[in-house]
């Protein structure tokens, strides 16, 4: 039972479980345009949009993940600027209208965080969100990740899995001082980069300037620039035939993962991380490190020399090093299930219901992400390219023009169905995705797990690859009256 063959189909359960239905897709979208109506009444606010990013954007969230939203304040077709004081004043001015208006609870204003923020949580499922402010560069790192998911699927398992794990063991909360998310998605990268052979190249091979530090100026042009590099960089890594193809199955990557970082604790006090480079990095050689005033240091690719694990703390990368050590010793040694290392008890409660059940997780409503259809197409999450179609055949950009679709994913038959009536004030104002997405015809029917192919078309991965296909000329949608499922209602929510 503890054989790396049921630790392969544990993950597989476990994935099942933590993959979002189609009514955790809609209750977000409905959220979103919630708040857009809530800012739409602050007068200092008229004209702003709000926008998604993080795990939502990325296509990295679970059923009950948190959603961040960056609400854009109007600045013609130029990248919007405002200094901290400026978001804390009008960050208030979006608690009140929520205290106001009503449809949200649990709101708390965050002033004295690098990024300040305002928490809330939505009445409709209870969604935990977090408010920033002109959070663009946070829109475009989520993008990235969206994108790197294209090079090898496996990574958004490897994401979903690391971060049940991680909340399991207690070290994926950075109040705590543990790991953020986005933390944790670059020690999956820096794992699939120095894997052998690798998976991943250093990002610099993707994106070689400092991402943060470009967003400036015309925004349309600004984005466009940063999409067009990727696209023509992950492509070219994706056409590659000389690269050698990693086999490995998500389990023997989940195990090397966890043996990888059990020194975790004895390296961070002489080198960090740096997923931009590929490598390990000695702190005393590197000039925009210093000083070296952190437990651990995880360089942020996209704005060098950001360090992502700045809350970290030396107590706490202890207890992190050892959740890697027993976790990886446990699942080595057989000693136990690998569920009891793997997941929280309500997780956990959600497995066992099911197999108890009798029917597997074959029953479980699993939001059809990355399946492909019978013409060998894809179709998945909208991830960063919400879009919102006119009338015609065409859609609008954010410079005010509009142009034919290509290249950009529409969204799913999820979203599809969620189709509203025109009222401009619950638009989500998302500028279409350029660059690095295939374009296919979507297809209402799929096929097994067991018939999915990789990228390469090498060997069999797990159907979650982050691909999503075109939405027809002319399809028109909105989230604005997304429905309301609560039978696809999570467990883990209170």
């Amino acid at each position: 039972m503890n054989s790396n063959h049921s630790l392969a189909n544990t993950l597989n359960d476990i994935l099942q479980v933590l993959n979002p239905t189609e009514g955790d897709w809609a209750k977000r979208f409905q959220v979103i345009n919630d708040l857009q109506a809530v800012v739409q009444t602050v007068d200092i606010l008229r004209g702003a949009t709000v926008e998604p990013f993080g795990s939502f954007v990325s296509a990295l969230f679970t059923r009950w993940g948190d959603l961040d939203i960056s609400i854009e304040l109007p600045n013609g077709s130029y990248i919007s600027t405002a200094g901290k004081k400026h978001k804390q004043t009008l960050l208030l001015d979006v608690l009140k209208a929520l205290k106001s208006l009503g449809g949200f609870h649990g709101i708390r204003y965050i002033s004295h965080a690098r990024v300040p923020i305002l928490k809330c949580e939505s009445n409709n499922g209870n969604i935990s969100c977090d408010i920033s402010i002109n959070n663009l560069s946070g829109q475009m790192k989520s993008k990235l990740l969206f994108w790197i998911n294209e090079i090898d699927g496996r990574f958004r398992d490897m994401v979903l899995v690391v971060k049940e794990w991680a909340k399991a063991h207690g070290i994926n909360d950075p109040k705590t001082g543990t790991f953020n998310s986005y933390s944790l998605s670059l020690l999956i990268i820096f794992h699939f980069q120095t894997c052998e052979p690798a998976i991943l190249p250093p990002l610099s091979e993707i994106y070689p300037g400092n991402m943060a530090g470009d967003l400036f100026g015309v925004r349309a042009i600004a984005e466009k620039n940063i999409e067009d590099i990727c696209s023509v960089n992950i492509n070219r890594i994706k056409s590659d035939r000389s690269r050698v193809i990693n086999r490995s199955s998500l389990a023997d990557l989940f195990v090397s993962f966890l043996a990888k970082f059990c020194d975790i604790e004895l390296r961070a006090s002489t080198q960090g991380i740096s997923p931009h480079n590929g490598q390990w990095e000695d702190i005393v050689t590197n000039m925009i490190w210093q000083p070296k005033t952190y437990a651990l240091f995880i360089e942020d690719p996209f704005e060098q020399p950001m360090n992502c694990a700045r809350a970290v703390g030396q107590r706490n990368l202890h207890k992190i090093s050892q959740a890697f050590q027993s976790s990886y010793q446990k699942l080595s040694a057989n000693q136990t299930h690998p569920l009891t290392v793997l997941v929280r008890p309500e997780v956990l409660s959600i497995i066992t219901r099911s197999q108890h059940a009798g029917s597997g997780m074959n029953q479980l409503r699993i939001h059809p992400q990355g399946r492909p259809n019978q013409a060998g197409f894809h179709r998945g999450p909208t991830g960063p390219h919400l879009q919102t179609y006119n009338n015609g055949n065409q859609y609008h950009n954010r410079n005010g023009g509009s142009q034919t679709q290509r290249g950009a994913h529409g969204p799913t038959q999820a979203q599809q169905r969620y189709t509203s009536k025109n009222n401009s004030n619950k638009r989500v104002n998302q500028r279409p995705l350029q660059g690095s997405q295939s374009q296919s015809q979507s297809s209402s029917s799929s096929q097994s797990q067991d018939e999915l192919v990789s990228n390469n078309d090498a060997h069999k991965r797990n159907p979650n690859n982050g691909h999503s296909s075109q939405n027809p000329q002319g399809q028109q949608w909105r989230a604005d009256h997304c429905g309301r499922d609560p039978g696809t209602r999570s467990p883990l929510m209170p």
